[in-house]
């Protein structure tokens, strides 16, 4: 946290016309009053660490926000901000720390960092996502590249922004047809009458 902190505190909050700001507003009055209510709500179950306010200037401006001491219970760890907003949970080991990223009924993007080989093939069979990212920030995907979309509470599991998206503007039709049992040809009834008269 010691080094990650700073770098949280250095970016730049503003209209992003200009160049110098890194982050622009949230995407409108009713997100901003949302992200601002979650805040509170984490202040009283973790540590504030940094943000936690407006920004400056004329518009849905928040300052990147982070809150320590949270535990998977918390409304923080289990709901969806999508605000500048990050609650911190620590975790025993890397398979808690799979399990504390699946405690939780939404399922829309996840990201892991690590070397270690058998760490990441973990975290692609057991993180329930739809979007997993690896030693990469976990938004950004690529209409026409990378399908996105996520299941459980965040999302129907269809993928945009691919050719799976397609057969979503189309309708399935099951048809099943009854054509009765296999009616016996005349030969075949003939021959079956010859074979009992030799008998």
């Amino acid at each position: 946290m010691k080094k990650f902190i700073p770098t949280v505190e250095a970016i730049t909050v503003g209209p992003t016309k200009d160049p110098g700001n890194y982050m622009g507003p949230v995407i409108n009055e009713s997100a901003y009053n949302s992200i601002l209510e979650y805040i509170k709500i984490g202040k009283s179950e973790g540590t504030l660490v940094c943000g936690g306010e407006p920004a400056p200037g004329n518009g849905w401006f928040i300052r990147p926000t982070v809150i320590t001491d949270i535990e998977s219970r918390h409304r923080v760890f289990q709901e969806e901000i999508f605000g500048p907003v990050l609650g911190v949970t620590r975790a025993r080991d890397f398979s808690h720390a799979v399990q504390l990223a699946n405690d939780s009924e939404y399922g829309l993007t996840g990201a892991v960092y690590t070397k270690n080989k058998n760490k990441i093939e973990k975290a692609k069979r057991e993180v329930f996502v739809g979007n997993l990212y690896i030693n990469r920030k976990c938004t950004g995907a690529l209409v026409g590249i990378q399908p996105f979309g996520g299941f459980n509470m965040s999302g129907t599991d269809s993928k945009a922004g691919g050719p799976d998206y397609l057969m979503l503007f189309t309708q399935a039709k099951a048809i099943a047809e009854y054509v009765g049992a296999k009616k016996k040809s005349k030969k075949t009834t003939r021959r079956t009458a010859k074979r009992k008269r030799r008998k």
